[in-house]
């Protein structure tokens, strides 16, 4: 079987990798005084040139910045929104993990003002990576839509700005819909949407949550589906766009738990994405048997090497899931990554940088196992 030539490849990786001392104290130092930003722009781009060359020694065929100049997966690009403020309030999530429950805590956030982009967000981000790039094809990350008020919910939006709900999301996607223009216009062709609703909406008890808080989180995923088609309809041609659907990466730590079984009808159906990037890395994420809803011609990347213990998996046992996914996706149409990112924010996840890169290595090894 031959390898794919276009995205996502046969291994692939969701986007962060662990941020390396020196930019950690480089972060410290800015934010302490002791540094300016153009000297912590000056670390910022050289780790990337490393990490970058890592992605394709490795034999990587797509390579990000390893998201080292965001503290966080999401609210770095969130608060540059236009019309979006920080506020005094705090976001909250509650994360579990095998010893216990932890908390991620962000500025809060409000909606002032109608939604805009006053120039593209992540534009030089994605210039510089695309500059550096020798083998590999850049990809972007970039948090979905549905992220700007998972956590907050609607009663962060002035409703003496937005008294139509329904205009506030038509302006979340024209806002969207500017930036993938403004990428594509740099060149991107590949683009990774990271979004947490849609999978977290598997677990009773977050649709309870958003239940508790005058929402309708029965119906939630069908909304959140139709915002981000809507962010990606008039997407330029050539242009390969994938969703990541997590249920939560903080510390090696999780939000929610369940298969996708709950809303893969309509995500897998209806979801107008090139790919899918799928957590199946324990027996929190379910099964295979979602997949069945998987029209032909979408792409299924399988996350079954963890990345939130440093153990590494058998290669192996690797194959067999493999195998046993094609049960109901065909296996052209199957590929190989990490179930998550290696450091959604800058903390990073509970491995070393050795045990990074021996996974990566390993997802490398067991494609061309399998597709050649």
């Amino acid at each position: 079987m031959d390898a794919r030539t276009e995205p996502p490849f046969r291994a692939d990786h969701v986007g962060s990798l662990l941020r390396p001392r020196s930019l950690v104290q480089a972060r410290h130092d800015f934010a302490e005084g002791r540094i300016d930003a153009a000297r912590l722009r000056a670390v910022e781009d050289a780790a990337i040139r490393e990490v970058i060359a890592l992605q394709e020694d490795i034999g990587l065929r797509a390579a990000t910045d390893g998201e080292f100049r965001r503290t966080s997966w999401h609210m770095d690009f969130i608060y540059q929104l236009g019309g979006v403020i920080r506020t005094d309030d705090e976001i909250v999530v509650t994360f579990r993990n095998d010893e216990g429950t932890g908390e991620f805590v962000a500025a809060g956030l409000a909606v002032r003002q109608p939604l805009h982009l006053d120039e593209p967000i992540f534009a030089d981000d994605y210039r510089f990576l695309a500059g550096q790039v020798r083998t590999a094809m850049p990809k972007m990350t970039l948090p979905s839509p549905n992220m700007v008020l998972f956590r907050s919910g609607t009663t962060a939006v002035d409703r003496s700005v937005y008294p139509d709900l329904d205009q506030f999301w038509a302006d979340l996607s024209t806002a969207y819909a500017d930036e993938i223009r403004a990428l594509a216009a740099l060149g991107c062709r590949y683009l990774q949407l990271d979004d947490t609703s849609l999978a977290c909406m598997n677990d009773p008890a977050q649709r309870a949550v958003l239940a508790a808080r005058g929402e309708d989180g029965e119906q939630t995923h069908l909304h959140n589906i139709r915002q981000i088609n809507a962010a990606v309809a008039d997407r330029p041609a050539g242009m390969r766009i994938a969703v990541h659907l997590c249920r939560g990466n903080f510390r090696s730590s999780w939000v929610a738990e369940g298969g996708y079984d709950y809303v893969a009808e309509a995500l897998f159906s209806d979801l107008d994405v090139d790919a899918f990037f799928c957590e199946f890395d324990d027996e929190r994420s379910g099964g295979f048997a979602p997949l069945r809803f998987v029209p032909p011609g979408k792409q299924v990347v399988l996350g079954l090497v963890t990345t939130k213990r440093g153990r590494l998996e058998d290669p192996d046992v690797l194959k067999r899931r493999i195998d046993e996914a094609a049960r109901y996706v065909p296996l052209d149409q199957l590929s190989l990554s990490p179930q998550c990112g290696f450091s959604s924010t800058v903390d990073g996840n509970v491995l070393n940088p050795h045990q990074e890169v021996d996974k990566l290595r390993l997802v490398v090894k067991v494609a061309q196992d399998v597709w050649g």
